[in-house]
C-alpha cells in the first residue's frame, strides 16, 4: 500500500484514530478532530455509517480512512492499526469509543451475551490500546484517550454487563498509566467519563425492557462529549475528565453516600431507563430506522449493516438534550476557573479589609 503523507492543515493534529465512529460519541469526536484538521482513521463494524461519517470528516476540514474492524478481533484491530500507520505514516491520538450493551436484568441476558458485551466494550479498549501503543511506544509520543462514563465508577440497574466493562476499563487504564509514569514514557492515557448521551445507541442495542431503552436525564448531546474528548487528547497529563455536572453529581454521592445511591435507582432506576410505551417485538418496525434488528440488537450483527442504514451522531432525543454543559468547560479550563476563585476570594478579603479599616477610621 502506498503511504500518503499529511499535507497543510492536517498536520494541526496529526493522525488520530476513533473507533465506534460510525454513529454517536465516536462519530461527533471524529468531526471535532476533523475540523481541527486531522487525518481521521474511522473504526467500526458498520459500512453504511462509516461511509457517511467519512463524507462528515471530509466536509469538517480533515482526511478520513475508512477500516471496517470488529474491536473484539484482536488481531483485526492489530491490523488495522498497522493499515492506518502505512496510510496517514503514524497514529497521534488513539480514542477508543466502541461498546456493546444490553439493557435487561442480570438473570435475563445470557451467558453468549454477557460475554459478547464484555469482549466488544471492555477488551475492545483492550486491544486497541494495546494496537495503539505498538506504534506510540517506539516513537515515545502519542495520547490514548479512553472514553467512559459516570457508569464506570457507578453501577446500575439493568446494565450490569455494560457497568462491569466499563469497570473494568478504569481499573486497566489506571494501571496502564501507572506503568507508563514508572518507565518514564511521554505516551499518555487519560480517561473521560460522560453523563448519558444523545445517541442512537438506544435504537440498537439489545433490550428486554417492556418500555424503549432511554437515557436518564438530563441528556447532553454527542457534541459536548466530543470537546472534552478533543480536549483530553491535546492535554493526556490529566488522568481523568469528568462530562456533565450529573457526571459530577453521581461520581460524589458514590464517593460519599454509596448504600443511599444504591437504594435511590433501585426506586428509580428501571422507570428512569425507558419510556412508558411499549417497544416493538423482534424485528418489528418501531419507527426508529432499527426495525430490521432482530432481538439481540446489534450485539452481533452491525445496526448499519448490509442490510441497515447510516444512524448518524444523533438519537431520538433532541428535543430534551443540551449542547452546552457549564461543568465541562469549568473542567477543561480549570486553571482559568481556580485563578479566577482565588482573585475573587483575595478581591472579597481585600474588600472587607477595607470596610473595617473606614469604619474603625
Amino acid at each position: 500500500m502506498q503511504r500518503t503523507r499529511r499535507r497543510g492543515p492536517a498536520r494541526r493534529s496529526g493522525t488520530v484514530v476513533v473507533t465506534g465512529a460510525s454513529g454517536g460519541v465516536g462519530r461527533a469526536t471524529a468531526v471535532a478532530f476533523a475540523a481541527r484538521g486531522a487525518c481521521v482513521a474511522l473504526l467500526a463494524r458498520g459500512r453504511e455509517g462509516l461511509a457517511a461519517a467519512a463524507d462528515d470528516v471530509r466536509r469538517a476540514g480533515g482526511d478520513a480512512l475508512v477500516v471496517p474492524v470488529d474491536m473484539a478481533d484482536a488481531q483485526a484491530v492489530e491490523d488495522a492499526a498497522q493499515q492506518v500507520a502505512e496510510v496517514f505514516g503514524g497514529i497521534d491520538v488513539w480514542v477508543n469509543n466502541a461498546f456493546a450493551g444490553a439493557f435487561a436484568p442480570f438473570t435475563e441476558i445470557t451467558a453468549d451475551e454477557f460475554r459478547r458485551v464484555t469482549e466488544v466494550t471492555y477488551l475492545g479498549y483492550v486491544n486497541g490500546t494495546r494496537a495503539a501503543l505498538r506504534h506510540m511506544l517506539p516513537r515515545d509520543h502519542g495520547t490514548v484517550v479512553q472514553v467512559g462514563s459516570a457508569l464506570a465508577y457507578r453501577g446500575v440497574p439493568l446494565q450490569s454487563a455494560y457497568c462491569g466493562a466499563k469497570h473494568a476499563i478504569q481499573g486497566f487504564n489506571e494501571s496502564l498509566r501507572c506503568e507508563l509514569l514508572h518507565d518514564g514514557s511521554r505516551v499518555r492515557t487519560t480517561m473521560v467519563q460522560l453523563p448519558a448521551v444523545n445517541t442512537p445507541q438506544f435504537d440498537w442495542v439489545l433490550s428486554r425492557m417492556p418500555g424503549r431503552a432511554r437515557p436518564v436525564a438530563p441528556v447532553y448531546q454527542p457534541e459536548v462529549a466530543a470537546r472534552a474528548i478533543v480536549h483530553a487528547a491535546r492535554h493526556g497529563r490529566r488522568r481523568e475528565y469528568w462530562v456533565g455536572g450529573s457526571t459530577a453529581a453521581t461520581l460524589l454521592a458514590n464517593a460519599v453516600v454509596p448504600g443511599i445511591l444504591d437504594r435511590y435507582l433501585a426506586r428509580t432506576g428501571y422507570d428512569s431507563q425507558q419510556e412508558p410505551r411499549p417497544h416493538s417485538g423482534p424485528g418489528e418496525p418501531d419507527g426508529t430506522g432499527a426495525g430490521n434488528l432482530t432481538a439481540a440488537g446489534n450485539l452481533w450483527t452491525p445496526a448499519d449493516g448490509p442490510h441497515g442504514h447510516d444512524h448518524g451522531s444523533h438519537g431520538r432525543f433532541d428535543d430534551e438534550s443540551t449542547a452546552d454543559s457549564p461543568q465541562e468547560w469549568a473542567s477543561r479550563n480549570r486553571t482559568r476557573v481556580a485563578a479566577g476563585l482565588l482573585a475573587g476570594g483575595v478581591g472579597a478579603v481585600f474588600a472587607a479589609g477595607l470596610r473595617r479599616r473606614t469604619a474603625g477610621g
